[in-house]
């Protein structure tokens, strides 16, 4: 998709900033050549289109309650499959975090190779469903550390998952994560979010931790999400200072699904992301 070039152009405060974000206000950024590279201007205008997009908690939930869960799919993420390999590195039983869970058939699939899985969820159904619809026994219980909070742990399979704020959760709840599989969660997010997401993300991994993300490329333009476009530029700016970042695959995802929301491209990334050694 081609954009015209603009000299002047709104962008977040968290796309322009290093650091953690001071305001959510846009600012003016001068986007002509000898100020910046125009394709990274490109890409904040496209960000921007979606800066101020705010999905709640309840909302989330309310689309679990009604079945609108487009996302979910019925079998194992293909992606997952085809680069589980680098994921583990030769590792056996890795501690895996699973962050916005869902009801996602990837959890079973790692722990019944020997994998723990700790998964985040706001949504009490999609946990139960998980359960239920893979026909293991579970137990629920509080959670101390987090007033409101639930896990619930399967009886058959080392699977604990935590109905909660995924904000809410720390290592000091579940410790660090040898593996994290991101499908469906940065780009649900909202995205003004994205900054204090990718600290909660680093500080859960652990220094071996091997972190596969999934992203989206589609035109913001025309569908203002979620799922939200990501593009690598921001993957860069979110992990790049404290991790190594590699392209794993490129993939054309467009559906009818896509094309009836006006898209005539959408791309699907996944990134293996690992903490710098010095």
């Amino acid at each position: 998709m081609l954009y015209e070039s603009s000299s002047v152009m709104f962008v977040s405060v968290m796309f322009m900033l290093g650091g953690k974000p001071r305001s959510f206000s846009p600012i003016l950024s001068l986007c002509s050549p000898s100020l910046t590279n125009s394709s990274w201007c490109q890409t904040n205008k496209m960000l921007s289109a979606q800066t101020d997009r705010v999905m709640a908690l309840g909302e989330w939930e309310e689309r679990w309650r009604e079945d609108q869960t487009g996302w979910h799919r019925p079998h194992v993420n293909k992606m997952l499959e085809s680069n589980i390999e680098k994921v583990l590195d030769g590792r056996k039983g890795v501690k895996f975090f699973f962050p916005l869970c869902g009801k996602a058939l990837d959890m079973k699939w790692l722990a019944d190779m020997g994998h723990s899985v700790v998964g985040v969820e706001i949504a009490e159904k999609a946990i139960k469903q998980f359960f239920e619809e893979s026909n293991m026994t579970y137990s629920e219980e509080t959670v101390s550390a987090l007033p409101g909070a639930k896990v619930y742990k399967s009886s058959e399979r080392n699977i604990s998952l935590y109905q909660c704020d995924l904000y809410n959760f720390s290592s000091a709840i579940e410790g660090q994560f040898g593996g994290i599989w991101d499908r469906g969660s940065l780009v649900a997010i909202n995205p003004r979010d994205r900054q204090k997401y990718a600290a909660l993300i680093t500080s859960l991994m652990d220094k071996d931790c091997r972190y596969l993300l999934d992203t989206l490329l589609y035109n913001p333009e025309v569908y203002k999400g979620p799922p939200f476009f990501v593009p690598d530029e921001q993957v860069q700016s979110l992990f790049g200072k404290s991790c190594d970042i590699e392209l794993l695959q490129s993939l054309d995802a467009l559906t009818d699904r896509e094309k009836a929301r006006g898209m005539d491209f959408f791309t699907e990334k996944v990134h293996l992301i690992t903490l710098k050694t010095n």
